[in-house]
């Protein structure tokens, strides 16, 4: 009988990115996709090592992560990525059992399980390594493992396991420190896209079925994404509940230049995190406010907009409204998304967000990729990575 849920996956914690000004990047996040800062990690609460910033807006923790010294992971991180994706974390029924079988299943170690502990409580964590630097934490609150011994033991608690109740702000180590920003309607992290190397992508595919019990969702080929100068090839791995949503790219042979995958890959210097998904519920609304605030989208010509009710069939947004704001429309059997993408938020060209919504819609935007393929090339060309 095959496990649907080997690990105990129950959603994305958080995604932490190592950045080489958090103070700068927490101002950026807050200002201009509306998150707040609720907790503070650094110098004045006892952390010599690095500062964190913890953004949130509704369901979504950004943790932003700089080292305070040249020799921290962080600081090679930086200097080979630029700011990055470093860790997409999970919250787990127990980070002993999700390390231990992960690691049976063929995954790469990084952090043994651990206490992380504060004067609120504790928490279990472990780490796997995944495509290039990134990493996959595993957290959990509750019962953990069995263990020999622990500092933490409770009376109430069955014998070998310690119970783990953290009522802290986010996680050991953190303190609150609310700095409202002002919410653009950003809902939750639908899904994170990732870059491999050529001929790699199978690889991390299998990767996610045979370690994390994730299963083929969706897959695309060059047939599908392609255009005059590049293409790519992805397949879409989910969790059984469609909770946690990883599609894997990597570049394919075009006529000519080069795939925006291998300008990403060339840039960050190996794979990584390309872009995080984030769902809204009411899109317009959501991307004038991020206009507003200064995040800058991809452009799509106008004709794009002459024969998009002929191809998606009706919806219930204004045409118009759509086109000005150079918002992407497609359909499946189930209903219809709305999305768009941003610029690279870095210097790099590297990682950029998608904006979208799904009114049943459980797809990712195929009938867009050549009108943004499109609008991704034009970019690069003004880049001179074309």
């Amino acid at each position: 009988m095959i496990t649907q849920n080997p690990l105990g996956l129950k959603k994305i914690h958080h995604v932490e990115f190592y950045v080489g000004n958090a103070k700068q990047a927490e101002f950026y996040y807050r200002k201009a996709f509306g998150f707040s800062r609720a907790g503070y990690s650094g110098l004045e609460t006892g952390n010599r090592e690095t500062t964190s910033y913890l953004m949130r807006q509704t369901n979504i923790n950004f943790v932003l992560t700089t080292p305070l010294n040249p020799e921290h992971p962080a600081a090679e991180h930086i200097k080979q990525h630029g700011d990055g994706v470093r860790d997409i974390a999970f919250y787990v029924e127990d980070a002993d059992h999700a390390f231990n079988e992960a690691v049976r299943r063929g995954a790469t170690p990084v952090t043994e399980p651990h206490d992380l502990a504060d004067e609120h409580g504790s928490v279990r964590h472990s780490a796997i390594a995944t495509y290039g630097d990134t990493i996959h934490s595993f957290i959990s609150y509750g019962v953990g493992s069995p263990r020999v011994s622990s500092p933490h033991v409770s009376k109430g608690s069955a014998i070998g396991h310690s119970t783990y109740d953290y009522h802290g702000p986010f996680l050991p180590g953190f303190v609150s420190q609310e700095v409202e920003g002002e919410p653009t309607g950003i809902m939750m992290v639908d899904h994170i896209v990732g870059n491999v190397e050529l001929g790699k992508m199978t690889h991390w595919c299998d990767f996610y079925r045979d370690v994390l019990g994730f299963f083929r969702y969706i897959t695309f080929d060059d047939k599908d994404i392609s255009t005059e100068y590049s293409a790519l090839m992805s397949i879409v791995m989910s969790d059984g509940q469609h909770n946690i949503k990883f599609p894997i790219n990597e570049p394919a042979t075009g006529k000519g230049g080069k795939s925006q995958i291998q300008e990403y890959i060339d840039f960050y210097r190996s794979a990584g995190a390309q872009h995080i998904a984030l769902l809204c519920r009411d899109i317009r609304s959501t991307v004038a406010q991020l206009m507003e605030n200064g995040v800058e989208f991809l452009t799509i010509p106008d004709t794009y907009y002459d024969d998009l009710l002929d191809r998606v069939g009706p919806i219930d947004e204004d045409l118009e409204s759509l086109k000005n704001l150079g918002i992407l429309v497609d359909r499946d059997d189930e209903g219809y998304l709305l999305q768009i993408f941003t610029k690279p938020v870095e210097d790099r060209p590297t990682v950029f967000y998608e904006i979208l919504q799904r009114k049943g819609c459980k797809g990712f935007g195929k009938g867009n990729f050549k009108a943004l393929f499109v609008s991704i090339e034009e970019e690069q060309r003004r880049r001179g990575n074309l």
